[in-house]
């Protein structure tokens, strides 16, 4: 590709959510690629302005020489507002992103390709005649507005990149062309494992019992990614430390209210993205529990800690859903249980500290600068017949 791309995402940056490390980890693959590449993102009003060395260290990012990060005005009262009464100011502040996004990519960057995370910026670059547009979906919404959008910046786009195949699968059945839909899934870094300290060593830095094993999770702690029932399971589990790391304020705070209780859990908080390798090597297994529903957990997640956890060398216990074996299936160390269970998982976690630990497969597939290479093809390549 020798047009430059912009990287388009109503993402917080520098942010706690995995969003926020993901399209910074893209948009920094696609520029150490060689293309010169754009970073699009919100400029939100409790989010202090950021320079590119800052976003990278806070997001756990490789530098990637000249990428440009451009802020995104728009209407952000979200945070004015008590959670329950969100949804309105939530939904003006997408639109109004989608919309000055749009209209900076067509007065600054005309002529560049370009990859949306929004599907609202899509449909307005689509219905202004940009014939360079690709479209990335982490999820196929349910109304029936956002759907119609859909639908049309679908058939406008060059391509429509679905984080799984269970995306794929619902955009085929709502109507997309198929034979624009590519899946590609989220990577990993491996230059965040490339120097994994001993257990031994990680332990003592994150102040672990040595001799006692660790199950770890990492990530976000929204209800769906089922840390509710990790918790439920540990209290069978009295000779386990379960440690997890992760989460925005509140919902580290219900977490660690569910388990004021037990004294082999610790609920660390969120960790920068280059500080979770160290959790991961203090580690004997990864526990990855998912909720059965919502359909986002089920059918469309594609966890970073999954490709962390494979590059860390973890066994992996997994909830037994679509969206998890499509990305494990294959993979080594890897035990499915049955969702929504804390004894199916409390039964998985020990099994897997029986088995120890497993190979790393490597994973030179699912790094970010694969993924980019493989999406900058298919951008820039013919539509098939």
């Amino acid at each position: 590709m020798t047009r430059p791309l912009v990287l388009i995402a109503n993402a917080r940056l520098p942010g706690l959510r995995a969003q926020s490390i993901q399209v910074t980890q893209a948009a920094a693959a696609f520029q150490r690629a060689g293309v010169q590449t754009t970073l699009m993102h919100a400029e939100r009003r409790d989010t202090p302005t950021a320079t590119l060395e800052a976003v990278f260290e806070a997001q756990g990012v490789q530098p990637a020489p000249d990428l440009r990060i451009e802020a995104i005005r728009c209407s952000d009262w979200i945070d004015c507002f008590p959670q329950a009464f969100q949804y309105i100011p939530a939904r003006i502040q997408e639109l109004s992103f989608a919309r000055n996004a749009a209209r900076r990519t067509l007065t600054r960057h005309p002529q560049a390709h370009v990859l949306s995370r929004e599907l609202e910026t899509a449909r307005h670059l689509v219905r202004a005649g940009h014939v360079r547009t690709n479209l990335e979906l982490h999820r196929v919404p349910g109304g029936a507005t956002r759907r119609r959008w859909l639908l049309e910046a679908a058939a406008g786009c060059r391509r429509v990149i679905a984080i799984s195949g269970g995306v794929r699968d619902d955009l085929i059945s709502l109507g997309v062309d198929g034979g624009k839909v590519v899946v590609e899934h989220d990577a990993y870094d491996p230059a965040l494992f490339a120097d994994l300290p001993e257990r031994a060593s990680a332990r003592a830095e994150l102040d672990l019992d040595p001799d006692r094993p660790v199950a770890v999770y990492t990530g976000g702690l929204l209800a769906w990614k089922g840390v509710d029932v990790l918790i439920d399971a540990a209290r069978d589990l009295p000779g386990v430390q379960v440690l997890i790391a992760g989460g925005m304020p509140a919902d580290v705070k219900r977490a660690r209210a569910q388990a004021a209780d037990l004294d082999n859990v610790r609920i660390d908080g969120f960790q920068p993205p280059a500080r979770v390798p160290l959790y991961l090597a203090a580690a004997d297994v990864g526990v990855l529990p998912n909720r059965s529903k919502p359909e986002i957990s089920a059918k469309y997640t594609s966890p970073l800690k999954a490709f962390e956890y494979m590059a860390a060398g973890l066994p992996i216990v997994a909830s037994d859903l679509p969206s998890l074996r499509e990305v494990l299936g294959d993979q080594p160390g890897v035990m499915f249980i049955g969702a929504d269970d804390p004894w199916a998982l409390r039964g998985g976690i020990e099994a897997a500290l029986e088995g120890g630990r497993v190979l790393s497969s490597g994973g030179g597939e699912a790094t970010w600068e694969r993924r980019a290479e493989r999406l900058l093809n298919v951008m820039s390549s013919p539509l098939r017949a």
